[in-house]
């Protein structure tokens, strides 16, 4: 399994998010957005903390518009649980580590 947040563009979405094996955690950001400055260490905890259990990729909202359009992403930092080419969960907004953990735990089994 990994072992930290991979970056991925459109082009890779389908290999790296709807064909994997395990549950995909997409977390959306922009290089001028400040929330997502803050949230980034958050996500990068939670990459070690479910390494075993969630692979997590982080995509630029910019260069990536077929994503963005496809799982409707309206601001960032945006968040979409992803399992078997499914979503199963998505946020919006800023959100502390508890709560992406707590997240997490709701929906992975």
């Amino acid at each position: 399994m990994s072992t930290g947040v991979t970056t991925i563009s459109d082009a890779q979405f389908e290999q790296e998010v709807l064909q994997a094996e395990q549950p995909v955690l997409v977390y959306f950001w922009a290089s001028w957005c400040g929330p997502c400055k803050l949230m980034s260490p958050a996500v990068n905890s939670a990459a070690s903390t479910y390494n075993e259990r969630l692979k997590i990729v982080k995509m630029e909202v910019d260069p990536n518009p077929l994503a963005v359009k496809e799982y409707k992403v309206e601001g960032v930092p945006a968040l979409r649980l992803i399992q078997g080419g499914q979503l199963v969960a998505s946020s919006e907004g800023a959100i502390t580590k508890d709560k992406l953990l707590n997240f997490l735990e709701t929906h992975l089994n």
